[in-house]
């Protein structure tokens, strides 16, 4: 198989690929996959898998980051990976998904996270469970009158305010330490913001709403909402909220700990996993250099990581920890190190706690402090 980086005139080369292998797609759903594989196509990161001049095969990087207890760490968004039904079972998969990594390496980035329709072959490139997506339901009766009198000054937004849109949603999830959440990028959000009229975008000086009616016009869907202040998570939630003379219930992507499930009378409808996400550690010591840790937790822990993908990161390294920062430091051999591979190290990484990967066979040693260092509660907010 060649696997080839696409131009412009290749990316429509694709669509009967996706179709066979996620579903038909209507013209709409294509033309929104098109625009985004458009960004990517611009900066090298949509591919092909071809055999006899036919695509059997494709992949995508998103650049991305991703949110670690309040910083932003580079991060290689893998999706749309697929192989054609007639050619499954020869190895093709395997060959693209290690190729994907080698990539993501290339580009930079420290860490890869990708949403798996089948978790085996990515475990066996080192990619491991570190977190999910969640979605919570409400009467939508139980937000009506959230911004009533409310001093928050609100606007409707478009494309113009990508970049502002961007850079709030990093503000917000730095000063909340959030360990999870995606950054798209000004880029992605002008290209969601030029769509239509289906999603309804509003903003504050310290907040974004993104919402949309669900099918049938019963309910709402909220896509993004972020705020920075109590009194803009009200307004927002108010202008959602004022559409409970039509709808009854209200279904968001939230964060187990978003402050509206201490705001509501009720207590919700539901709360469910939509999808769980795979995390994996590219580069170690890029990846613990620009996590965030706990304010007051200092630790120096002997790690041996063995990482038959990435070779960079095997042997033995010092896990520096102290106000708020990491470093790995090359360190002598030894047989007191704790020892871990890839998949081992993705999910301390997320902040899996340490007896549940030695209970999984992923991790060998036994140093409590490994969970305060690494101590998170991941979430996402959306899926790619």
């Amino acid at each position: 198989m060649e696997i080839r980086v696409l131009d412009a005139e290749s990316v429509d080369d694709l669509r009967d690929l996706w179709s066979r292998s996620f579903g038909a797609m209507s013209d709409a759903t294509w033309a929104r996959s098109r625009m985004l594989g458009e960004l990517l196509v611009r900066s090298g990161r949509q591919y092909g898998g071809y055999e006899n001049g036919r695509p059997v095969a494709m992949a995508r990087i998103y650049d991305m980051a991703q949110w670690w207890h309040g910083r932003a760490v580079s991060m290689g968004g893998v999706c749309g990976v697929a192989v054609a039904p007639e050619a499954r079972g020869r190895g093709i998969g395997r060959e693209l998904v290690q190729d994907v990594l080698e990539r993501c390496a290339a580009f930079g980035h420290p860490l890869s996270v990708l949403y798996p329709a089948t978790a085996p072959l990515y475990r066996s490139f080192g990619w491991e469970l570190a977190g999910a997506m969640h979605q919570a339901a409400f009467p939508a009766e139980a937000l009506r009158g959230f911004g009533s009198g409310s001093p928050v000054e609100l606007r409707r937004a478009g494309p113009d305010d990508a970049a502002e849109i961007a850079e709030i949603i990093r503000r917000v999830h730095r000063d909340a330490r959030s360990s999870g959440p995606i950054d798209w990028g000004e880029d992605a959000w002008r290209i969601f913001l030029a769509e239509g009229d289906d999603d309804y975008v509003y903003l504050a000086e310290d907040g974004v709403l993104d919402y949309h009616w669900g099918e049938g016009g019963t309910s709402l869907e909220v896509d993004t909402l972020v705020a920075g202040s109590a009194e803009t998570l009200r307004a927002l939630w108010g202008i959602v909220g004022s559409g409970s003379s039509v709808a009854k219930q209200v279904r968001a992507c939230l964060s187990p700990h978003d402050p509206v499930f201490w705001l509501t009378k009720e207590r919700g409808d539901g709360w469910r996993e939509l999808d769980r996400w795979m995390l994996r550690v590219v580069n170690a010591p890029a990846a613990i250099e620009a996590r965030g840790y706990p304010a007051g937790v200092s630790a120096e822990v002997l790690l041996e990581i063995d990482d038959p993908w990435m070779r960079a990161n095997s042997g033995f390294w010092w896990l520096v920890v102290k106000d708020g920062q990491g470093r790995l430091e090359r360190a002598a051999e030894s047989r007191s190190a704790v020892r871990v591979g890839p998949r081992g190290l993705a999910a301390l990484y997320a902040g899996v706690p340490s007896a549940t990967l030695r209970g999984a066979g992923l991790l060998d040693g036994h140093v409590p402090v490994l969970d305060s260092v690494f101590a998170a509660a991941p979430f996402t907010l959306d899926s790619f």
